[in-house]
């Protein structure tokens, strides 16, 4: 399964609509990682877990957050005593966005809930995304993102929410997506300049589309809130079977004096998921 159809399964779970209750967490789970960089994992690659052994499996293993979550999830993974790191505002999947003009109220509405939300429960980040082009030139997708951004970023400013906009790889997993390259995501950064929006730079995607991975992120340090892993090709484990050193990408980034979180967003295909990711752990420790 695709993330973007797991995005739509969180609207169709018994309790989406329910209210939740409990405090963020007092105490994060203290891990034997050295590295300043914090780990997390994203809820939809390990669909197949319920989401109580995920916390306690990826607890084990070094693991901080679980995110990309949809609200009524956060209690649970802050019942053990882990963050979320990046929540979702809505279901919608990856090819509706902020470029198209008629998409708009929706969002605004969907992102003021999710940011009020985010604040209340200490969810530092929210994802968004530009949406598919649809016939939409670049410059054009830029005008129209700023439009609907421009209200949201205020809220965010409002309640110190970060909005992070992920950028994908459009010609294997995501055809027609928009913001798909770092420099099409820093044009929009810069042309909104808020301090509460940043990319979601995806490394797996990201080498599909550019490569040059290190020298990107440091060249866009200041753009950059938050990382998602894979293996190229095939967007499987971060092993010895696939292209990138992560070892020497997550010192590029740990010297950038980086101190969030990156997520490990692979497809796992080992017999044995935990074991893979608990050496993706240990890879992305430095």
């Amino acid at each position: 399964m695709k993330r973007r159809n797991f995005i739509r399964l969180g609207a169709a779970a018994p309790f989406v609509s329910a209210p939740f209750f409990g405090d963020k967490p007092d105490k994060i789970h203290s891990t034997k990682s050295k590295s300043e960089i914090k780990h997390s994992i994203c809820r939809w690659c390990y669909q197949s877990t319920p989401l109580e052994e995920l916390c306690e499996k990826a607890k084990d293993r070094g693991v901080q957050s679980i995110e990309l979550l949809h609200a009524f999830e956060l209690d649970t993974v802050y019942s053990y005593g882990m963050q979320c790191a990046v929540m979702y505002a809505n279901d919608w999947g990856l090819t509706r966005g902020f470029n198209r003009i008629n998409d708009h109220e929706q969002l605004l509405h969907d992102y003021r809930k999710a940011i009020e939300i985010a604040h209340d429960k200490g969810v530092p980040q929210i994802i968004c995304f530009s949406g598919n082009a649809n016939g939409l030139d670049s410059e054009q997708g830029i005008e129209n993102c700023a439009v609907g951004l421009d209200p949201v970023l205020k809220l965010a400013e409002k309640y110190d929410v970060i909005i992070c906009m992920e950028l994908l790889n459009s010609s294997i997993d995501h055809p027609d997506y928009q913001c798909d390259k770092t420099g099409w995501g820093v044009r929009l950064l810069e042309k909104m300049g808020s301090s509460h929006f940043k990319l979601l730079y995806d490394i797996y995607h990201m080498q599909v589309m550019e490569g040059n991975i290190i020298h990107t992120i440091r060249q866009n340090k200041d753009y950059i809130s938050h990382f998602h892993t894979g293996g190229v090709p095939g967007r499987n484990e971060i092993d010895e079977t696939q292209e990138l050193n992560y070892g020497a990408i997550m010192r590029a980034i740990q010297a950038n004096g980086f101190k969030g979180f990156v997520a490990q967003e692979y497809i796992p295909t080992w017999d044995k998921p935990f074991d893979a990711l608990e050496k993706a752990i240990n890879i992305c420790t430095v």
